[in-house]
């Protein structure tokens, strides 16, 4: 999905689209035209047929009933017909030698006529006379013969399905008249269908396509193709081409294709002829050139595709350049510089760019050499903050803050401390005799031998005037009184410069361990300050105190 998301997929998105539409929408508008130009000619062409195959088959059934007229008017038919009607008949009811006569006469006529399975002459009260068959079919003659059945005939039973001969068959009658135009009965003939396919055949070749001839339920009979199933069309189908016989639909034929068929049902035949042609034949022309069509618009939304991917390359490339510099200052890499080979907006682009990040460069060095000022500067305030000025050691307030830390450990994780407060004697007297630089200078000196006697985890701070105070970090009383006596003898050992003779300074120190009593800083402090004092009221020069 990031691909569709980029500025690289959109382009490809967009060129394959563009392509995309108009082709596919000039190409359906375009199979839609050539499959309504299909469907128009399938149907005229299947009406054309349909109409053709009836017509063929209304004449050939004329042709046969012409032929059964014109026996029904030889002589030996109405004489025979005529002796057995007015003549005397035998003791059972049977008529005489005519009708064993007439029924010869019919069997060599129907032994002539191929497509007559059966040859029957009956009376005016439908009885058979005689017959080309031991058996012959029922025939039931109307009550009123029409006007037009002399010379037209009459369809006594429609195109049907006769199980006992195997075949589909058609029966026919048609008046037989004496001399003197009286009726006397009827000469029937059952016709055999199967001999009508060469002439359904020969329709088929015009124009193209399949014939098949139905009876009233949809069974098909004979057609151009051999009939490989007994099986009738579905009732919906045979209901819609009775209600549409004019425009042919798409439905499954008798050997389950799809098919378009339309019926013709007009003539005397009373069955149905069904033009039909397979649907995939109909459309393979136009399937194939679908798929034509759809390969093309496939290989061009390719190829367009690729020109668009390679335009968009030629665009995204540099501006996956520049974000990845973007990036690179953004991560506090300065030192970034783009080619620009082309002259285009991208090229523009990038020259700006490295304008930029030149520009930032020189910026970012100022900026580095005021940050470098500034922390230097911060560093020494924060040194001025805690720190004293003339001795260098931490001042009143840094030295309550480390109180007041030592204190917390103490009550947290028991870690002892101890604390010194030291005092130089006679420091007021060395000020008005000698003056306040050298009493600076023995203050400076005193505070440089304090710091060099104690630890690096040690802290010494001036607390006041000549008054100092040291820290011992996890020190008991003990230790802290050998420290503060190094001290005391160290400073008592040095001689400082005052005049020509120079003069020497004492310590008094007061020495307090922190205990379980001491809730805060000031108790310590207190506690070392009275022993400072003690020091000093036994004759100064000396350390006093412990616990």
């Amino acid at each position: 999905m990031g691909f569709f998301k980029s500025i690289r997929g959109k382009i490809v998105v967009f060129a394959i689209l563009a392509t995309l539409i108009p082709s596919l929408g000039l190409g359906l508008t375009s199979f839609r035209y050539s499959q309504g130009v299909i469907e128009e000619k399938v149907a005229h062409e299947l009406r054309s047929l349909a109409s053709y195959a009836g017509r063929a088959l209304d004449l050939w059934i004329q042709e046969r009933i012409h032929d059964v007229r014109a026996l029904s008017t030889s002589r030996v038919v109405i004489n025979g017909l005529d002796a057995v009607v007015h003549g005397p008949r035998m003791a059972d009811g049977e008529p005489d030698g005519e009708s064993a006569a007439l029924t010869q006469y019919l069997r060599s006529v129907q032994r002539r006529l191929p497509p007559l399975l059966e040859l029957t002459v009956l009376d005016s009260a439908g009885r058979t006379v005689a017959s080309s068959t031991a058996t012959p079919a029922p025939v039931r003659l109307p009550e009123a013969w029409p006007q037009d059945a002399i010379t037209e005939g009459l369809v006594l039973a429609s195109p049907h399905w006769e199980p006992a001969r195997a075949a589909p068959t058609l029966i026919v009658a048609v008046p037989v008249l004496s001399v003197n135009n009286e009726l006397l009965g009827a000469l029937a003939a059952v016709i055999d269908l199967r001999v009508v396919q060469p002439q359904l055949k020969g329709t088929a070749s015009f124009p193209s396509g399949e014939v098949t001839l139905l009876d009233t339920s949809g069974w098909p009979l004979v057609g151009t193709l051999p009939i490989t199933t007994r099986q009738p069309l579905q009732d919906e189908v045979l209901r819609r081409l009775h209600a549409q016989p004019d425009r042919p639909f798409e439905f499954q034929g008798f050997d389950q294709r799809l098919v378009l068929g339309v019926a013709d049902t007009a003539g005397q035949r009373s069955g149905m002829v069904l033009a039909q042609k397979d649907r995939a034949e109909v459309y393979a022309a136009w399937g194939a050139l679908r798929s034509q069509l759809f390969i093309l618009i496939a290989g061009l939304s390719l190829l367009v595709g690729l020109l668009a991917y390679q335009m968009s390359r030629s665009i995204v490339t540099p501006l996956q350049r520049l974000i990845g510099a973007a990036e690179q200052i953004a991560d506090g890499d300065l030192v970034v510089q783009l080619p620009a080979a082309s002259d285009d907006e991208i090229g523009r682009l990038t020259r700006a760019f490295n304008q930029m990040t030149d520009s930032l460069c020189r910026s970012r060095a100022e900026i580095d050499a005021a940050s470098h000022t500034l922390q230097q500067q911060n560093r020494m305030l924060e040194r001025l903050s805690v720190t004293d000025s003339l001795t260098g050691l931490f001042n009143r307030r840094k030295l309550a803050e480390l109180l007041a830390d030592q204190i917390a450990l103490f009550r947290r994780s028991h870690r002892t401390f101890s604390v010194l407060m030291l005092d130089i004697d006679h420091f007021k007297p060395l000020n008005d005799s000698y003056g306040h630089l050298v009493g600076d200078a023995v203050l400076a000196q005193v505070a440089n031998i304090i710091a060099q006697a104690i630890r690096n985890v040690d802290a010494a701070a001036r607390y006041g005037g000549e008054e100092f105070a040291v820290v011992l970090v996890e020190t008991s009383a003990q230790t802290a009184l050998e420290t503060a006596e190094r001290i005391r003898a160290k400073v008592a050992a040095v001689r400082y410069e005052a005049g020509e003779q120079g003069l020497s300074v004492t310590l008094s120190v007061g020495v307090a361990e922190c205990t379980e009593d001491d809730t805060t800083a000031e108790t310590v402090i207190a506690r070392a300050d009275q022993a400072l004092y003690q020091a000093k009221a036994a004759g100064r020069n000396r350390v006093y105190g412990g616990v």
